[in-house]
């Protein structure tokens, strides 16, 4: 597939028989210009595979995931694309917290669409991940479309919980790693959601997995995997809360509490 001129190479590494690579594009939804990173394994090279999209947590870009978690190794034996974006806007031009905190501003985008100036111009997340591009991915790329997953890590766990409950059926599964389950009630999210989104409580529900459990309709099979040592456990991250929210609705979820891991 030819790629689009929008879309600008900056890296490629053989990976078990496979492509890692990197690319720099120019995002309408955010105004600014962005990387992400994207595993082709071998199996593309027969036709379209399935692909699923990575959402990284707090301070963390398109690479860290790439680096850190060895997945390419299982993706290249499972014939699956891996999509890993950003986790905020960047650039000079995009404002970052005032406080010079690292739970808020670059880095640290939430997957939200931000109502409140002056974040409201640049952090649109939420509309970058779940359209802009999967858009981009499937127009220049060899994947599947109606093959796509979503997973993701801590502020990450979270956006993949939300788009998958916000959109049902482009997703065929989500998973999430000590997820940020509830933000709505949490120091993290409180934070975020309060700056992005204005003070109404109501507005942050519409990114808050758990308040979005009694909204979803046939929600895709669900995965959460939570260490019982985590330090952010009861104060953050409260998979409780959206375990119960799951069964008071009869929803599909697999939690895997982790013993002794952080």
């Amino acid at each position: 597939m030819g790629l689009p001129d929008n879309l600008e190479q900056v890296l490629n590494s053989r990976c078990f028989n496979g492509e890692q690579q990197r690319y720099l594009h120019t995002s309408t939804v955010l105004d600014c210009d962005m990387h992400f990173s994207i595993y082709l394994p071998p199996a593309i090279a027969i036709g379209p595979v399935p692909v699923i999209y990575w959402l990284s947590g707090l301070t963390c870009t398109d690479e860290n995931f790439v680096q850190k978690a060895g997945a390419q190794r299982y993706a290249a034996h499972h014939g699956v694309a891996l999509v890993a974006p950003d986790t905020s806007p960047r650039g000079k031009h995009v404002p970052d917290d005032p406080d010079e905190g690292w739970d808020f501003g670059k880095g640290a985008g939430f997957y939200v669409n931000a109502t409140q100036p002056p974040w409201d111009h640049h952090y649109n997340m939420y509309d970058y991940i779940t359209q802009e591009l999967p858009q981009l991915i499937n127009e220049s790329f060899a994947v599947d479309p109606g093959r796509a997953a979503i997973m993701g890590h801590s502020m990450g766990g979270h956006g993949a919980l939300t788009m998958a409950l916000r959109n049902t059926g482009q997703y065929a599964s989500v998973s999430a790693f000590a997820p940020i389950c509830a933000p709505s009630r949490c120091p993290w999210g409180q934070k975020a959601l309060g700056r992005y989104l204005g003070d109404n409580q109501r507005d942050w529900e519409t990114y808050d997995a758990t308040a979005l459990v009694y909204r979803a309709e046939d929600p895709p099979p669900m995965l959460i995997d939570q260490g019982n040592a985590d330090e952010f456990l009861d104060e953050q991250l409260n998979p409780q809360l959206f375990a119960s929210a799951c069964e008071d609705s009869d929803f599909p979820l697999l939690l895997n509490m982790r013993e002794g891991y952080d």
